[in-house]
This record gives C-alpha cells, sequence and structure tokens, in this order.
C-alpha cells in the first residue's frame, strides 16, 4: 500500500481514498484498515477520477484545504472521494436532477466540506451567491455543449486555477469518430486554458477522455 497523492492510497490495482466519516459507506464500496487509517475503495469503473488515475495521471494537485466547483455531481460517488481528499476544504456540487439530488443529499448531510446545489450548469450565474472562488473546476456533465458550460463557469476559477473536464463524444455527437470529436474539445479549449494533460479514459469509460488545463 503506498499513499500517491493528499490522502489517495493504491495497491496494486485497487485505488483507495481515507474515510472522511469512519464507518460510512457511500455505494457498497469495501472498507479496509491501514495502519490507523479506515480507507475506501475507489471504483474506476463508477468513477472517472479514479479511471484517469489508474490509466497514469500522476499530478492530482488537490490538497486538504482545497475548493473546487464540481459540475455534474449526479448521486456523488466521485464527490464523495474527492471529498475524503479535500477534508478541510469545500466542494460546491451542482446537479440539475432532481432524483439524484435527493440521493446526494444523503451524502451532503454526512459531510460538512460538501455543499449541495440544484441548478443547471449551464446558467451559472444563477448560484452566484452561492459559492466562493475556487482552485478546481470538475465537470461531469452529459450535455452537447458541454464545453460552453465549462467557459461559462470558469468566472468562479482562481487566478491558475485548473479544470478536469470529462469530454463523452457520444454526448457531443453520436455519429462522429469520438477521436475527431476530442480534438476539437482540445483545440477549442487551448484558447482559454493551457492543457496540461489528457487522458483516455478506456477500458473504464468508452469514448471518453478527461482534459486537464489550467486557466490562462
Amino acid at each position: 500500500m503506498e499513499e500517491i497523492f493528499t490522502n489517495v492510497f493504491i495497491d496494486g490495482d485497487k485505488l483507495y481514498t481515507k474515510n472522511l466519516i469512519k464507518g460510512e459507506r457511500v455505494y457498497g464500496e469495501k472498507l479496509i484498515d491501514f495502519k490507523g487509517k479506515e480507507l475506501r475503495e475507489w471504483n474506476p469503473r463508477r468513477s472517472k477520477l479514479a479511471a484517469a488515475i489508474m490509466k497514469g495521471y500522476k499530478d492530482l494537485p488537490f490538497k486538504k484545504d482545497s475548493k473546487i466547483l464540481y459540475l455534474g455531481a449526479a448521486t456523488g460517488t466521485t464527490v464523495s472521494h474527492v471529498s475524503d481528499i479535500v477534508e478541510n476544504g469545500k466542494i460546491f456540487s451542482v446537479e440539475i436532477s432532481e432524483r439524484s439530488m435527493r440521493q446526494f443529499l444523503k451524502i451532503s448531510e454526512v459531510r460538512d466540506n460538501v455543499y449541495p446545489i440544484l441548478e443547471d450548469a449551464s446558467r451559472p450565474n444563477l448560484y452566484s451567491g452561492l459559492i466562493e472562488q475556487v482552485d478546481f473546476i470538475y465537470q461531469d456533465v452529459a450535455q452537447k455543449h458541454q464545453q460552453e458550460i465549462l467557459t461559462k463557469n470558469s468566472v468562479y476559477l482562481k487566478k491558475n486555477g485548473i479544470v478536469f473536464y470529462c469530454v463523452k463524444a457520444r454526448s457531443i455527437d453520436s455519429v462522429r469518430p469520438p477521436e475527431e470529436i476530442f480534438e476539437e474539445e482540445i483545440k477549442a479549449l487551448e484558447k482559454k486554458f493551457k492543457i496540461l494533460d489528457t487522458i483516455n479514459l478506456s477500458p473504464y469509460e468508452k469514448d471518453h477522455i478527461m482534459i486537464i488545463g489550467m486557466l490562462r
């Protein structure tokens, strides 16, 4: 077992985060003890950030006090692991689906660093009074205009802030080759961000890449 990032551990092909709420499971994940710490197994087939790490991403910059704007929180699987990592930070978590939010609220009720926001991420002005300037934006939104959403929300990003942009090719265009879409998304993102890394998430997520960029 090795700690590879703040509160993130790896043991062979298994990834873990240090559990912020001891004894609590979020999606039926395995809990183990490691040198007096309780660790939660982080499934790369249920979290694109875990998939990126398992595919070789080596520079996760989250710190214990980081502030993150998370777009597309869904039911909170990945948010919960990010919550483990940024234990003293804040995660402003935007989700448009009321059904997903009802489940997500169970996480925010026990995790003080998670702030749920039921809103449309394509209209960031609607939650301007609910969040602070953030160090990172993590976006996992299955919509055609994914990059436009990221650009709009970048107003909340601090100088030299970093974005984690999950590109879902089939949500943008279900006919064109994913590689073509990925190339276009990278080129468009370069107008506003310096590209730090791109990771193809296969085989964990088909037709997905994650782009990491720094605000210019």
